[in-house]
Protein backbone atom coordinates (compact mmCIF):
# COMPACT_ATOMS: atom_id res chain seq x y z
CA UNK A 1 0.00 0.00 0.00
CA UNK A 2 1.36 3.49 -0.84
CA UNK A 3 2.18 5.73 1.54
CA UNK A 4 1.51 9.49 1.07
CA UNK A 5 3.20 12.40 2.67
CA UNK A 6 2.09 14.16 4.83
CA UNK A 7 2.06 17.33 3.01
CA UNK A 8 -0.48 15.67 0.27
CA UNK A 9 -2.32 14.72 3.10
CA UNK A 10 -2.72 17.12 4.52
CA UNK A 11 -3.63 18.91 1.38
CA UNK A 12 -6.38 15.64 0.12
CA UNK A 13 -8.14 16.32 3.58
CA UNK A 14 -8.74 20.12 2.49
CA UNK A 15 -9.50 19.52 -0.84
CA UNK A 16 -12.26 16.99 0.48
CA UNK A 17 -13.29 19.07 3.31
CA UNK A 18 -17.17 20.20 3.58
CA UNK A 19 -16.45 23.86 3.60
CA UNK A 20 -17.85 25.97 6.60
CA UNK A 21 -19.19 29.47 7.13
CA UNK A 22 -19.27 32.06 9.43
CA UNK A 23 -22.68 32.20 11.21
CA UNK A 24 -23.75 35.59 10.71
CA UNK A 25 -22.01 38.37 12.63
CA UNK A 26 -20.53 35.76 15.48
CA UNK A 27 -17.22 34.02 14.85
CA UNK A 28 -19.01 30.02 15.37
CA UNK A 29 -18.45 28.55 11.75
CA UNK A 30 -20.99 25.57 10.53
CA UNK A 31 -20.61 23.30 7.81
CA UNK A 32 -22.69 24.50 4.43
CA UNK A 33 -24.69 21.53 4.53
CA UNK A 34 -27.01 20.93 8.23
CA UNK A 35 -28.71 17.59 8.32
CA UNK A 36 -32.32 18.31 8.74
CA UNK A 37 -33.83 17.09 11.68
CA UNK A 38 -37.47 16.10 10.23
CA UNK A 39 -36.00 13.57 8.30
CA UNK A 40 -34.06 12.41 10.23
CA UNK A 41 -36.69 11.49 12.25
CA UNK A 42 -38.61 9.78 9.73
CA UNK A 43 -35.41 7.07 8.75
CA UNK A 44 -36.15 3.32 9.10
CA UNK A 45 -35.06 2.58 12.62
CA UNK A 46 -34.02 4.41 15.28
CA UNK A 47 -30.18 2.82 14.61
CA UNK A 48 -30.12 3.76 11.14
CA UNK A 49 -30.95 7.63 12.39
CA UNK A 50 -28.37 7.58 14.67
CA UNK A 51 -25.55 5.79 12.19
CA UNK A 52 -26.80 8.72 9.52
CA UNK A 53 -25.79 11.20 11.69
CA UNK A 54 -22.55 9.64 13.08
CA UNK A 55 -21.80 9.40 9.51
CA UNK A 56 -22.46 12.59 8.93
CA UNK A 57 -20.38 13.98 11.73
CA UNK A 58 -17.58 11.77 10.67
CA UNK A 59 -17.16 13.75 7.34
CA UNK A 60 -18.09 17.22 8.52
CA UNK A 61 -21.49 18.20 8.79
CA UNK A 62 -21.85 20.09 11.84
CA UNK A 63 -25.35 21.85 12.14
CA UNK A 64 -27.79 20.01 13.39
CA UNK A 65 -31.28 20.70 12.70
CA UNK A 66 -34.57 19.60 14.78
CA UNK A 67 -37.67 21.17 16.22
CA UNK A 68 -39.60 20.38 19.35
CA UNK A 69 -42.89 19.13 17.45
CA UNK A 70 -41.03 16.97 14.68
CA UNK A 71 -42.40 13.36 14.77
CA UNK A 72 -43.85 13.61 17.83
CA UNK A 73 -40.87 14.56 19.35
CA UNK A 74 -39.21 11.49 17.80
CA UNK A 75 -36.59 13.37 16.04
CA UNK A 76 -34.95 15.41 19.10
CA UNK A 77 -35.16 11.34 21.12
CA UNK A 78 -33.18 9.77 18.29
CA UNK A 79 -31.38 12.93 17.44
CA UNK A 80 -30.36 12.98 21.20
CA UNK A 81 -29.14 9.28 21.27
CA UNK A 82 -27.31 9.76 18.11
CA UNK A 83 -25.35 13.40 20.53
CA UNK A 84 -24.26 10.78 23.22
CA UNK A 85 -20.67 9.47 23.26
CA UNK A 86 -18.99 12.57 22.37
CA UNK A 87 -20.91 13.74 19.59
CA UNK A 88 -22.29 16.79 20.95
CA UNK A 89 -19.06 18.47 21.21
CA UNK A 90 -18.67 18.00 17.62
CA UNK A 91 -22.12 19.73 16.56
CA UNK A 92 -24.18 23.27 16.51
CA UNK A 93 -27.28 22.53 17.93
CA UNK A 94 -29.92 23.81 16.82
CA UNK A 95 -34.20 23.35 17.74
CA UNK A 96 -37.10 25.00 17.48
CA UNK A 97 -39.83 25.90 19.56
CA UNK A 98 -43.23 25.41 19.08
CA UNK A 99 -45.62 27.86 20.80
CA UNK A 100 -47.16 29.28 17.50
CA UNK A 101 -48.56 32.38 19.87
CA UNK A 102 -48.71 31.03 23.13
CA UNK A 103 -46.75 32.60 25.98
CA UNK A 104 -43.47 32.62 27.13
CA UNK A 105 -43.78 30.36 29.76
CA UNK A 106 -45.12 27.07 27.52
CA UNK A 107 -41.97 27.82 25.18
CA UNK A 108 -39.72 27.97 28.46
CA UNK A 109 -41.14 24.39 29.44
CA UNK A 110 -40.64 23.61 25.64
CA UNK A 111 -37.01 24.25 25.95
CA UNK A 112 -36.93 22.29 29.32
CA UNK A 113 -38.59 18.81 27.32
CA UNK A 114 -35.77 19.88 24.08
CA UNK A 115 -32.84 19.75 26.41
CA UNK A 116 -33.78 16.49 28.14
CA UNK A 117 -34.63 14.56 24.68
CA UNK A 118 -31.62 15.74 22.82
CA UNK A 119 -29.65 14.99 26.43
CA UNK A 120 -27.75 18.18 26.54
CA UNK A 121 -27.88 21.39 28.53
CA UNK A 122 -28.20 24.31 26.11
CA UNK A 123 -28.74 24.12 22.70
CA UNK A 124 -26.49 26.57 20.26
CA UNK A 125 -29.21 27.87 18.38
CA UNK A 126 -33.21 27.87 19.60
CA UNK A 127 -35.63 29.55 17.44
CA UNK A 128 -39.19 30.24 16.98
CA UNK A 129 -40.81 27.67 14.36
CA UNK A 130 -42.97 28.37 11.78
CA UNK A 131 -43.87 32.11 11.72
CA UNK A 132 -46.50 31.87 8.78
CA UNK A 133 -49.43 33.69 9.35
CA UNK A 134 -50.08 37.26 9.42
CA UNK A 135 -50.37 37.63 13.25
CA UNK A 136 -47.38 35.82 13.94
CA UNK A 137 -45.37 38.20 14.59
CA UNK A 138 -47.42 40.65 16.79
CA UNK A 139 -47.61 36.85 18.64
CA UNK A 140 -44.15 36.77 19.07
CA UNK A 141 -43.57 40.22 19.97
CA UNK A 142 -46.28 41.16 22.67
CA UNK A 143 -45.75 41.21 26.09
CA UNK A 144 -45.40 37.88 27.67
CA UNK A 145 -44.85 36.29 23.74
CA UNK A 146 -42.23 34.29 22.71
CA UNK A 147 -39.53 36.88 22.33
CA UNK A 148 -39.36 36.99 26.26
CA UNK A 149 -38.50 33.80 26.26
CA UNK A 150 -35.60 33.70 24.18
CA UNK A 151 -33.94 36.80 26.19
CA UNK A 152 -35.00 34.53 29.70
CA UNK A 153 -33.30 31.18 27.56
CA UNK A 154 -29.89 33.55 27.01
CA UNK A 155 -29.56 35.13 30.26
CA UNK A 156 -30.16 31.02 31.90
CA UNK A 157 -27.07 30.37 29.62
CA UNK A 158 -29.20 27.15 27.99
CA UNK A 159 -29.50 29.05 24.71
CA UNK A 160 -27.11 30.44 22.69
CA UNK A 161 -28.65 32.32 19.93
CA UNK A 162 -31.64 32.91 19.13
CA UNK A 163 -33.61 32.83 15.54
CA UNK A 164 -37.28 32.32 13.81
CA UNK A 165 -38.15 30.40 10.81
CA UNK A 166 -41.11 29.75 8.33
CA UNK A 167 -42.02 28.85 4.68
CA UNK A 168 -45.35 31.13 3.51
CA UNK A 169 -44.36 34.78 3.02
CA UNK A 170 -41.42 36.35 3.09
CA UNK A 171 -43.49 39.64 4.01
CA UNK A 172 -44.05 37.68 7.23
CA UNK A 173 -40.54 37.71 7.85
CA UNK A 174 -38.93 40.68 6.74
CA UNK A 175 -41.90 42.17 9.46
CA UNK A 176 -40.10 39.73 12.06
CA UNK A 177 -36.57 41.23 11.22
CA UNK A 178 -38.16 45.10 11.07
CA UNK A 179 -39.91 44.73 14.69
CA UNK A 180 -36.37 45.14 15.85
CA UNK A 181 -35.10 42.32 17.82
CA UNK A 182 -31.77 41.63 17.42
CA UNK A 183 -32.11 38.30 15.44
CA UNK A 184 -28.85 35.93 15.13
CA UNK A 185 -30.73 33.27 12.66
CA UNK A 186 -33.49 33.54 9.82
CA UNK A 187 -34.20 30.28 8.09
CA UNK A 188 -36.25 29.82 4.88
CA UNK A 189 -37.33 28.51 1.74
CA UNK A 190 -34.11 28.75 -0.89
CA UNK A 191 -34.42 26.80 -4.37
CA UNK A 192 -34.42 28.22 -7.79
CA UNK A 193 -38.15 28.11 -7.64
CA UNK A 194 -38.06 30.84 -4.87
CA UNK A 195 -36.36 32.76 -7.00
CA UNK A 196 -39.74 33.46 -8.97
CA UNK A 197 -42.55 32.74 -6.66
CA UNK A 198 -43.22 34.98 -3.55
CA UNK A 199 -39.62 34.97 -3.11
CA UNK A 200 -37.72 34.99 -0.14
CA UNK A 201 -34.28 35.21 -1.59
CA UNK A 202 -35.35 38.96 -3.17
CA UNK A 203 -37.36 39.71 0.35
CA UNK A 204 -35.97 38.72 3.15
CA UNK A 205 -32.32 37.56 2.61
CA UNK A 206 -31.02 41.57 1.69
CA UNK A 207 -32.36 42.59 5.14
CA UNK A 208 -30.75 39.96 7.08
CA UNK A 209 -27.74 40.56 5.34
CA UNK A 210 -27.67 43.84 6.02
CA UNK A 211 -27.96 43.40 9.78
CA UNK A 212 -25.83 40.25 9.66
CA UNK A 213 -28.08 37.72 10.31
CA UNK A 214 -26.97 34.43 9.34
CA UNK A 215 -28.92 32.71 6.85
CA UNK A 216 -30.41 29.37 7.06
CA UNK A 217 -31.42 28.27 3.67
CA UNK A 218 -34.07 25.10 3.62
CA UNK A 219 -36.40 23.13 1.30
CA UNK A 220 -33.62 23.15 -1.83
CA UNK A 221 -35.30 20.27 -2.76
CA UNK A 222 -39.05 21.91 -2.65
CA UNK A 223 -39.39 20.04 0.68
CA UNK A 224 -41.13 16.84 -1.34
CA UNK A 225 -38.87 16.72 -4.45
CA UNK A 226 -41.78 16.93 -6.62
CA UNK A 227 -40.01 18.76 -9.72
CA UNK A 228 -37.57 15.90 -9.99
CA UNK A 229 -40.46 13.61 -10.63
CA UNK A 230 -41.99 15.85 -13.68
CA UNK A 231 -40.24 14.98 -16.62
CA UNK A 232 -40.56 18.10 -18.28
CA UNK A 233 -38.83 20.06 -15.61
CA UNK A 234 -35.55 20.19 -16.55
CA UNK A 235 -33.21 20.00 -13.37
CA UNK A 236 -31.69 17.21 -11.16
CA UNK A 237 -31.38 16.97 -7.09
CA UNK A 238 -27.56 17.75 -8.02
CA UNK A 239 -28.10 20.55 -9.38
CA UNK A 240 -31.14 22.11 -6.97
CA UNK A 241 -29.06 21.26 -3.93
CA UNK A 242 -25.67 22.80 -5.53
CA UNK A 243 -28.05 26.10 -6.92
CA UNK A 244 -28.93 26.19 -2.85
CA UNK A 245 -25.97 26.08 -1.79
CA UNK A 246 -24.35 28.60 -3.86
CA UNK A 247 -26.99 31.57 -3.09
CA UNK A 248 -24.63 34.44 -2.01
CA UNK A 249 -25.51 35.38 1.73
CA UNK A 250 -26.41 31.72 2.56
CA UNK A 251 -24.41 30.23 6.20
CA UNK A 252 -26.05 26.45 5.50
CA UNK A 253 -28.78 24.82 3.33
CA UNK A 254 -30.47 22.23 5.41
CA UNK A 255 -31.77 19.19 3.93
CA UNK A 256 -33.60 16.04 4.69
CA UNK A 257 -31.31 12.61 4.80
CA UNK A 258 -33.40 9.83 6.00
CA UNK A 259 -31.17 7.03 4.74
CA UNK A 260 -27.15 6.73 4.40
CA UNK A 261 -27.74 6.91 0.41
CA UNK A 262 -28.96 9.88 0.61
CA UNK A 263 -26.29 11.01 3.23
CA UNK A 264 -23.41 9.66 0.76
CA UNK A 265 -25.01 11.65 -2.26
CA UNK A 266 -25.23 14.97 -0.77
CA UNK A 267 -21.84 14.53 1.68
CA UNK A 268 -20.33 13.58 -2.60
CA UNK A 269 -21.27 17.56 -3.38
CA UNK A 270 -20.51 19.09 -0.57
CA UNK A 271 -17.25 17.79 -0.29
CA UNK A 272 -14.64 20.57 -1.56
CA UNK A 273 -17.92 22.14 -2.85
CA UNK A 274 -17.17 25.53 -5.45
CA UNK A 275 -20.16 27.66 -5.46
CA UNK A 276 -21.72 27.59 -9.00
CA UNK A 277 -20.64 30.79 -11.28
CA UNK A 278 -23.59 33.32 -11.83
CA UNK A 279 -24.36 32.23 -15.59
CA UNK A 280 -24.73 28.46 -14.30
CA UNK A 281 -26.97 29.67 -11.22
CA UNK A 282 -29.36 31.93 -13.93
CA UNK A 283 -29.19 28.98 -16.18
CA UNK A 284 -31.01 26.80 -13.48
CA UNK A 285 -33.28 29.60 -12.99
CA UNK A 286 -34.17 29.80 -16.58
CA UNK A 287 -34.83 26.22 -16.46
CA UNK A 288 -37.30 26.07 -14.14
CA UNK A 289 -39.11 29.44 -14.94
CA UNK A 290 -41.93 27.93 -16.96
CA UNK A 291 -42.85 26.01 -13.82
CA UNK A 292 -42.01 28.11 -11.11
CA UNK A 293 -44.27 31.67 -11.25
CA UNK A 294 -47.19 30.04 -10.24
CA UNK A 295 -46.35 28.10 -6.84
CA UNK A 296 -46.74 24.53 -8.09
CA UNK A 297 -43.82 23.32 -7.10
CA UNK A 298 -43.58 25.71 -3.87
CA UNK A 299 -46.78 23.95 -2.09
CA UNK A 300 -45.67 24.81 1.48
CA UNK A 301 -46.27 28.85 0.58
CA UNK A 302 -49.64 28.33 -0.74
CA UNK A 303 -51.66 25.70 1.04
CA UNK A 304 -51.55 24.45 5.01
CA UNK A 305 -50.20 21.02 3.98
CA UNK A 306 -46.30 21.69 5.59
CA UNK A 307 -47.87 23.66 8.53
CA UNK A 308 -47.53 20.51 11.24
CA UNK A 309 -50.60 19.87 13.49
CA UNK A 310 -49.75 22.18 16.60
CA UNK A 311 -49.59 24.89 14.37
CA UNK A 312 -53.07 24.95 13.00
CA UNK A 313 -54.47 23.65 16.21
CA UNK A 314 -52.95 26.98 18.02
CA UNK A 315 -54.52 29.12 14.70
CA UNK A 316 -57.74 27.11 14.36
CA UNK A 317 -57.33 25.36 10.74
CA UNK A 318 -58.28 22.33 9.42
CA UNK A 319 -55.95 19.25 10.53
CA UNK A 320 -56.75 16.96 7.87
CA UNK A 321 -53.76 15.78 5.75
CA UNK A 322 -51.33 17.59 9.14
CA UNK A 323 -47.84 16.27 9.54
CA UNK A 324 -47.49 14.27 12.64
Amino acid sequence: MAVSTGLAGIGEAQSSAIPRRKFGRHSDEVSILGIGGHHLGSAATEEDAIAILHEAVDNGINFCDNAWEYNDHRSEEWMGKALAGGYRDKVFLMSKVCTHGRDASVAMQMLEESLQRLGTDHLDLWQIHAVVYDNDPDLAYRKGGVVEALDRAKQQGKVRYTGFTGHKDPRIHRRMIEMGYAWDSVQFPINAFDAQFRSFQQVVLPEALKRRIAVLGMKPLNGDGAPFHKGDVKLTPEQALRYAMSVPGVTTTITGMDSIGVLRQNLAIAKGFQPLERSEMEGIVAAVQPFAGDGRFEVYKTSLRYDDVVTRQMHEQPLAGAHS
